[in-house]
């Protein structure tokens, strides 16, 4: 179907506002990209994965069960959308909502990743989902397809934001106001601590010592934030068994970060 919100006409509030909400999707992107802003006031409080991951799932069982009953009542079904048929593409009308497959991913991300990692995974399917999909809009019939409804022109946005995501979060955010106030330490280390080295094997292949070796300081955020723009692009790109991108934007880069820094820090 159609990546566009409405392309059957399905969704009342659609009908009405078909033109504008067809093009833009403005209500589900106000929600989309408010989950950033709110993820980064909780990290300002002090306020720890360990203590939000719990109330994530505890909001995902009462959606999901909700979702499972309008699928099997029609006339709370139009209901439900009547409500919340604003943030909906038609084709959640008969699928699961995108609200679902958003829970379960951040859940996932702050759960089982590194808190920096989890933060930065939530901050990307934020952020970087929202301008694909803006830019992929206004600009993606001008450049090439990645894949069917992807565009090169989203990709590239979705790569730019990462970098500047990235960048804000453990070049300013982390290092100004989470770190001097005792935020990440301990069991809430984070998986970046600033430096880069090679593996040993690679060390000792070039004949380097561990020094030659390590980078740190700007150019090693520098690398962070390309690695976490490509990851937050590619992420958004690939199809994953056509699961829904609120779920495996969030997963795949959590698990590409991890990854890098789990090879390089």
């Amino acid at each position: 179907m159609d990546r566009s919100p409405s392309p059957l006409g399905l969704i009342p509030i659609h009908q009405k506002w078909r033109s504008f909400v067809h093009r833009h999707e403005v209500p589900r992107k106000i929600l989309h990209t408010s989950i950033a802003p709110i993820t980064l006031a909780l990290y300002l409080s002090g306020i720890q994965p360990s203590q939000i991951h719990p109330i994530l799932l505890s909001l995902l069982i009462p959606i999901f069960a909700t979702d499972l009953l309008r699928h099997r009542s029609h006339r709370f079904n139009r209901f439900y959308i009547s409500c919340l048929g604003a943030l909906m593409r038609e084709s959640e009308v008969d699928g699961y909502n995108g609200v679902v497959w958003y829970l379960l991913g951040a859940w996932i991300s702050l759960r089982w990743f590194p808190k920096d990692v989890g933060v930065v995974s939530v901050l990307l399917l934020s952020w970087c989902d929202t301008a694909a999909s803006t830019f992929g809009r206004l600009w993606g019939r001008y450049t090439p397809k990645v894949r069917t409804g992807k565009s090169l022109a989203g990709s590239l946005a979705a790569m730019i934001v990462g970098v500047g995501t990235a960048a804000m979060f453990w070049g300013v955010v982390a290092p100004i106001w989470g770190s001097p106030n005792g935020f990440d330490g301990g069991e809430h280390a984070f998986a970046f601590q600033g430096t880069f080295s090679l593996p040993a094997n690679v060390r000792n292949m070039l004949g380097w010592t561990s020094e030659q070796a390590t980078i740190s300081g700007g150019l090693a955020l520098g690398i962070m934030s390309v690695w976490a723009g490509f990851v937050a692009s590619a992420a958004e790109a690939v199809d994953l068994f056509s699961w829904d991108d609120n779920l495996t934007i969030p997963v795949l880069c959590g698990v590409g970060l991890w990854g890098f820094l789990k090879t390089f820090a």
